[in-house]
């Protein structure tokens, strides 16, 4: 098979190399194949005409396509998301779309503790008066025993639950429909999303952005919450209204936010959000490893490949009519 590793032109921090594909060839015991490296328009065209599969960010890809790809037969997108592939129609026919999904778990699970605790604790309030040089003892409660409602179920969100449960801190995932999963202590379908508002005191948001979930938290869906709750997004920014999560805030209704998500990336200079009350903001970092990032994915398509060799279902194929 021919490969071509597609690099960001802005940021080689998490460059694809011929090491981490020797690696990774080793490990599956893969040989024979070819791989290419592009970083440029030019060699994004010539490769994408030689190449059967390509591997890129999809930040890489945005307007990249329609494109001539006579050979194309799988785009393998280092994210879980897919949303920046839009219009999808784009896309040569026929060509399956993989993801990365399972790579971010590990890191997932490690941002929604820290920013659970952060906002248990009252961090971000604590920040503020350290900016504003006052002195003032801000109480708080063990986290055992609150309320936390995971939107998403999968790669990310699985995670999250697991963090919460383990601070004694009861879950409940929210996901299409209400199948359980060990991760929670129950599963709500979508259309249940209001039920569980009132009685949620962090809400995290870690599923994919597609034409169900954009703005699917409303301004109307944040004044649901309960007084003093916390908003965590490990997501998408457009998963929320993010100016009625800025009003809230900033009315003392909502107690902090912990956002790793925008709309817009990166935020511009003299925005709201930079000095919106008990905001704590990380600039979408959340759960990438620079270390495992590439090895992972590279395993990831490996295992695809043994499938479709085998074949059998490809285990990371997207379903582009759901987005994810």
């Amino acid at each position: 098979m021919r490969f071509l590793a597609m690099n960001d032109p802005g940021d080689n921090l998490f460059d694809l190399t011929q090491a981490q594909w020797d690696e990774a060839a080793a490990r599956a015991g893969e040989s024979g194949h070819e791989i290419r490296f592009g970083r440029s328009s030019e060699e994004f065209a010539e490769g994408v005409a030689w190449a059967d599969v390509l591997l890129a960010q999809t930040s890489t890809l945005y307007g990249r396509f329609p494109c001539t790809a006579p050979n194309l037969k799988m785009i393998f997108l280092l994210s879980a998301g897919v949303d920046k592939l839009r219009p999808f129609s784009n896309l040569p026919p026929g060509v399956a779309v993989l993801n990365n999904s399972g790579v971010h778990s590990r890191k997932a699970g490690e941002y929604a503790a820290m920013a659970l605790l952060m906002l248990n604790a009252r961090v971000p309030e604590m920040l503020a008066q350290q900016r504003d040089h006052v002195w003032q003892m801000l109480f708080s409660s063990s986290i055992r025993g609150r309320r936390v409602t995971v939107v998403g179920t999968g790669d990310m969100g699985s995670p999250a639950g697991r963090a919460a449960r383990m601070f004694g801190a009861i879950a409940t995932g929210v996901r299409t429909n209400a199948t359980p999963h060990p991760d929670f202590d129950r599963v709500v379908a979508v259309g249940d999303l209001d039920t569980v508002l009132p009685e949620t005191d962090f809400l995290i948001l870690a599923c994919p952005l597609t034409e169900a979930t954009h703005g699917l938290i409303t301004r109307a869906r944040l004044a649901l919450l309960s007084k003093g709750a916390g908003v965590i997004n490990i997501g998408r920014g457009a998963l929320i209204d993010q100016e009625a999560l800025c009003d809230l805030l900033d009315a003392g209704h909502l107690g902090g936010a912990v956002l790793d998500v925008f709309t817009p990336e990166p935020i511009p200079r003299g925005h709201r959000i930079w000095t919106t009350k008990n905001l704590v903001i990380s600039p979408h970092v959340s759960v990438d490893d620079p270390i495992t990032y590439n090895p992972d994915s590279f395993d990831i398509l490996w295992e695809n490949v043994r499938a479709i060799r085998a074949g059998e279902p490809m285990p990371h194929l997207v379903d582009l009519s759901r987005g994810y």
